[in-house]
């Protein structure tokens, strides 16, 4: 009888169409990046099918897809910031103007996966080289940056500091002289901590806390000279590596899952807790506006600073507007995982 009160008692699990915001989202644009994304044994191959024929466009048809198909899993709350797509000025050879390179993955970097020696490593890997017969942690930033690598360079960057960026952003559209436009990705890390330089501004009180953001960093770096800049990268050990690739110039670029990310409907998240492909619906609002930003969005790519259940990292897009607000975004969120519904 005591079971059967508590019961009673307990509230029924929510469902999907009691998302805060549910009825309000133009939830046919979720199935193309859905789709993409969508194949076994993540999802059932029928459910792919199912989601493939739905009408182009059927807001109402999409609506009920998700709720009749999915269950919901509260993630929690956290934090939402946002990343875009740079764009940068730069050339095939170094010359006057031309000096920051942009490198691609180094011939020594390994990668180590420590499941192999260990059970309970399971899932952790480690990244370096090995030296004089034994296998050590890659060089950091500052090394890099002196030449303590072999690392092919593949084009020459303008400005050091959007360099920086690109690293922190993963991926971006370098412009040549000729207006011609090349793509890099994400090829590898060097496996050192990810530090937040907004972060160490903040805290030596360089920029009141609550001003930081990728525009007030820039604005900091361009004012404090070349070697307080370099200084202040410097103390982000992390390095990305960098790989050419081929996509649309209507397409973002490829994230963790292997597809293209698509502006406001691709979010970076920890895949320990949410699996990539999974269709999330976010609750926080907009950075520059304030109003309520609810929609749902697909678990497509990864991050090194993007950790924990209910952290995310919402893809706006390119060009100065994307940047603008994804500069800006640190917002509180809550985050519901659709999984799929048992048969």
């Amino acid at each position: 009888m005591l079971l059967a009160l508590l019961a009673a008692c307990s509230p029924a699990p929510r469902q999907v169409p009691d998302l805060p915001g549910w009825g309000e989202d133009r939830l046919a644009e979720a199935i193309p990046p859905f789709l993409a994304g969508c194949r076994p044994p993540r999802f059932p191959a029928a459910l792919c099918a199912e989601a493939a024929g739905l009408p182009p466009g059927d807001d109402a048809a999409a609506r009920a897809f998700f709720a009749r198909r999915f269950t919901l899993r509260h993630a929690g709350e956290g934090l939402m910031t946002g990343y875009y797509e740079p764009e940068l000025r730069g050339a095939l050879t170094p010359g006057p103007g031309y000096r920051t390179p942009l490198l691609g993955r180094p011939g020594d970097l390994m990668e180590v996966d420590l499941g192999r020696f260990a059970e309970d490593l399971k899932g952790r890997k480690i990244l370096g080289r090995v030296e004089e017969g034994a296998f050590v942690p890659y060089p950091d930033r500052a090394a890099i940056e002196a030449g303590a690598t072999d690392a092919p360079v593949l084009l020459w960057a303008a400005d050091p500091a959007e360099a920086f960026f690109l690293q922190i952003q993963g991926s971006g559209r370098v412009v040549l002289p000729d207006g011609s436009v090349r793509r890099l990705g994400y090829a590898a890390g060097n496996g050192r901590r990810y530090v937040p330089i907004g972060r160490l501004l903040a805290d030596r009180g360089e920029i009141p806390r609550e001003q930081v953001s990728m525009q007030s960093i820039l604005a900091w770096l361009e004012q404090a000279g070349p070697a307080r800049a370099r200084a202040l990268m410097d103390a982000n050990p992390s390095y990305v590596f960098f790989r050419e690739t081929p996509a649309r110039p209507d397409q973002g670029p490829t994230g963790s899952l292997g597809v293209p990310l698509t502006p406001l409907r691709s979010v970076a998240v920890d895949r320990a807790h949410i699996p990539l492909g999974s269709p999330v619906w976010i609750v926080t609002r907009h950075p520059l506006t304030g109003a309520p930003l609810r929609r749902l969005v697909l678990a497509q790519d990864t991050g090194g600073a993007i950790r924990g259940e209910a952290r995310a990292d919402l893809f706006w897009g390119w060009g100065e507007a994307a940047a603008g607000a994804a500069g800006r975004m640190k917002e509180k969120a809550i985050l519901y995982v659709l999984e799929p519904a048992a048969p």
